[in-house]
């Protein structure tokens, strides 16, 4: 297994397109870090679609009915917007236009959207894998999607 900098605070996403490493952000986004961890340590995004992806933008997923509609049986999240630009790689959660709605679903950035930025909260960043997110099939919804196969807190592989 690969050596990460901070096993703790990085998650191993297996996708059917291949691996994806984030590295977590603790003390940008501590609630929604300790949430993706919490998730995934029940193994609740194995086997999650890719349900809302478009080129240029970024790639959803996190819903369990697939939808775009659900999310995890946990409390929504107090937002934790921060002065970190979406840019290639970012992770953020996704939300309804209630700023404290995020729960389970995020996305992450293809290219830059600042229109993003200081609205939605940043919780990490891919440091492996960006060209396996590239080739997440696009669609909104999109058929026959990609998913998750096991997404884990690196120290626990």
């Amino acid at each position: 297994m690969a050596e990460y900098k901070d096993p703790e605070n990085t998650i191993v996403m297996e996708t059917s397109k291949g691996r994806v490493v984030i590295e977590l952000l603790p003390d940008l986004a501590p609630n929604h870090v300790a949430r993706i961890k919490e998730l995934s340590r029940e193994n609740f995004y194995d086997g999650i679609v890719f349900h809302r992806v478009i080129d240029g933008f970024m790639a959803q997923t996190g819903d369990p009915t697939g939808t775009g509609m659900g999310s995890s049986d946990k409390p929504d999240l107090q937002a934790e917007f921060s002065n970190l630009n979406h840019v290639r790689g970012t992770c953020s959660m996704a939300r309804s236009q209630n700023p404290n709605s995020a729960n389970s679903q995020f996305f992450i950035c293809f290219d830059e959207a600042p229109w993003l930025n200081k609205q939605y909260s940043v919780w990490g960043q891919v440091i492996e894998g960006m060209d396996v997110v590239d080739q997440i099939k696009r669609g909104e919804p999109v058929q026959d999607p990609d998913s998750i196969t096991t997404m884990r807190v690196a120290a626990d592989i």
